[in-house]
């Protein structure tokens, strides 16, 4: 019995020399030579700044109205042919709850991202880019989120804000612009400067004022070549919205550039809630939405 038990042991030790070498040899050759290949994950920053190049770069899909099957009754309309215009449905007052509905109406629809992140630099100067990046620390470790601002518009009087926030960057940005699509609205143009007699939509026709939290913002009307003397994100909004002359002001911490696009989009949403006369329209040579100039 003794014997036996000598050999046992020493076929276990023979075993464990033989494990520990394996592993050594392992540990030594680089991993071309094992024949396995490394799966080294790239750091954010650079992911996100990818993404910021495909974001600048943003191509409206076309919907086929054949193969699109509606869920709201809006669509049901538009595929049946008695809604052939985006008007006729922000009048009404109802909500859009598909994004298809707006590729349908506005072919000619183009959208942006906008700089409302920045990246990491030395005491806080780094560049701005499209995504701003947020973390929840856990005891599993840092998870990462990116949110992201789109802006989408026909250049005619229609225009939409949108934000999103993902993991990744990718379905961010998709859900922004889906978002903006479902919250766009219509404007009113016009020439309301007394500096300018041109009565063409190039402007606004009167003066408004938007707010968002401490941010404070005002447009005015401005002359023919002026062109859009505001921030480059809010100039952004007004040059999809189809207005190329403005003047603005703002107050409060216009640093927050969520709140100040917010703001911005605020304003323009008070050129159709306020009330004129029939009177003034000529004068001011008002255009609501996508109508041209007489």
């Amino acid at each position: 019995m003794v014997e036996e038990r000598k050999e046992t042991q020493k076929e276990e030790e023979n075993e464990k020399k033989a494990t520990t070498e394996k592993i050594e040899i392992t540990e030594e050759k680089p991993l071309a030579e094992q024949g396995e290949t490394s799966t080294i994950e790239e750091p954010i920053e650079n992911i996100a700044k990818d993404e910021e190049e495909l974001g600048k770069k943003i191509e409206m899909e076309s919907v086929d109205i054949q193969e699109w099957k509606p869920k709201t009754s809006i669509g049901k309309k538009i595929k049946t042919g008695e809604i052939n215009n985006i008007d006729q449905i922000l009048d009404s007052g109802k909500r859009i709850l598909e994004s298809e509905i707006i590729d349908i109406l506005l072919p000619n629809l183009e959208s942006d991202l906008l700089l409302i992140g920045q990246s990491k630099g030395k005491f806080g100067g780094g560049q701005r880019r499209v995504f701003r990046q947020t973390q929840k620390k856990t005891r599993e470790g840092n998870k990462p989120k990116f949110s992201t601002c789109a802006i989408v518009g026909d250049r005619s009087g229609h225009v939409g804000l949108g934000f999103g926030k993902a993991k990744e960057t990718v379905p961010a940005r998709e859900k922004a612009i889906r978002r903006a699509k479902l919250n766009i609205i219509k404007i009113r143009r016009g020439c309301g400067s007394w500096q300018c007699t041109c009565h063409e939509g190039h402007s606004i026709p009167f003066a408004v004022e938007g707010k968002c939290g401490s941010v404070r913002i005002k447009l005015m009307p401005a002359p023919k070549g002026k062109g859009l003397v505001i921030e480059k994100e809010c100039a952004k909004m007004l040059a999809l919205a189809g207005i190329t002359d403005i003047i603005s002001k703002t107050k409060g911490q216009t640093g927050t550039k969520i709140n100040l696009i917010k703001a911005c989009f605020n304003a323009l949403e008070q050129l159709t809630k306020i009330k004129i006369s029939s009177s003034d329209i000529p004068n001011l040579s008002i255009i609501e939405g996508g109508a041209k100039n007489e």
